[in-house]
């Protein structure tokens, strides 16, 4: 029988707990979020890393990554108060896409994917993605196998790319540095579908907003021809905890056009450059992001709760297909 000291410490405990779970206190060391975040909010860009039991890794691929699972993620999303990803193929699994269409199914309405597609890649399974709730497809030419991409080859990759995904209604992501962008900013405006562009563009903070290469991405943004995620703060800045250095980047993509910007975590942060030149028996370890820092720095980026209901819920309902959130 319970002592009344014990029941009084276990209603205690249980009164921290409640209180824990109103005011967001994240596991895992994560901050918690400290602003309102909209009804349908989108983590537009995350990867996951099953069993490689079940999803082998292609034998062409930079770095070896630690299981990041589906499980995860969703306890991710309740620690950011986020409701919908998007699931972007990561460059480990080549052109197969099983771990990341699973991924997508298993979670079901609140869940979309861009997937990574090759030459080989058949009309029927394009759909059957399609189906399953790819909407886009990814080309990554930085964590790549294939070695340094310039414009022409960029430009060569992108028009194959779009005969590929033709009459899909999918865009292209890309992951590129500014210089490419830069280089292929007329044809980026031609293309017949939506372009998003990774990680800020992979401009540089420390050159700021008015870098030339930077300022051809934001022409791109103005037009509303290009999307950008203004994710992976850490690939552009190297300032932790918050990366704060980035936000005249943000600041100035928002400005350009607040109905082409979505956010993303990058989450779980992989950490490619470990592994070049290592045995790919050995894991890479992630870098060591708190989402829910980084995630508290878009009102600093972004102060007007209106524009912030674009980038993390009305943008992506437009981008990836999710259903239109009232209010």
């Amino acid at each position: 029988m319970l002592t009344r000291r014990a029941m009084l410490s276990q209603a205690s405990a249980a009164a921290s707990a409640a209180w824990a779970m109103r005011a967001g206190v994240a596991a895992a060391g994560r901050t918690a979020v400290d602003f309102d975040v909209p009804r349908g909010a989108c983590d537009c860009h995350v990867h996951v890393f099953g069993d490689p039991a079940k999803f082998p890794f292609a034998e062409k691929r930079v770095y070896t990554p630690p299981r990041a699972s589906v499980e995860q993620l969703i306890e991710l999303q309740r620690d950011l108060r986020l409701d919908r990803v998007v699931v972007v193929q990561p460059s480990v699994y080549g052109a197969d896409n099983a771990c990341t269409v699973d991924a997508v199914r298993r979670m079901g309405a609140r869940a979309r994917g861009v997937a990574v597609i090759d030459k080989a890649t058949p009309r029927k399974a394009l759909e059957e993605m399609a189906a399953a709730g790819i909407r886009g497809v990814r080309l990554n030419l930085v964590t790549s196998s294939a070695g340094r991409f310039d414009p022409a080859d960029a430009k060569a990759l992108l028009d194959a790319t779009a005969e590929q995904i033709r009459g899909l209604g999918w865009h292209v992501q890309i992951y590129t540095p500014t210089s490419i962008i830069a280089g292929l900013k007329d044809h980026l405006a031609q293309m017949p579908f939506p372009v998003v562009i990774d990680h800020f563009g992979r401009g540089s903070p420390a050159q700021g907003p008015s870098q030339p290469d930077f300022v051809a991405l934001l022409d791109l943004v103005k037009s509303g021809r290009v999307y950008v995620k203004i994710s992976g703060a850490y690939r552009v800045s190297q300032k932790a905890p918050d990366f704060a250095e980035v936000t005249p980047l943000a600041q100035a993509l928002v400005a350009a056009n607040p109905d082409r910007i979505v956010w993303g975590t990058d989450w779980p942060h992989p950490n490619s450059d470990y592994g070049r030149g290592k045995p790919l028996t050995e894991i890479s370890p992630p870098f060591p992001i708190d989402d829910g820092l980084l995630l508290n720095q878009l009102p600093k980026w972004v102060p007007d709760a209106a524009v912030r209901k674009k980038i993390l819920v009305d943008n992506p309902a437009r981008l990836y297909g999710f259903e239109a959130v009232a209010g």
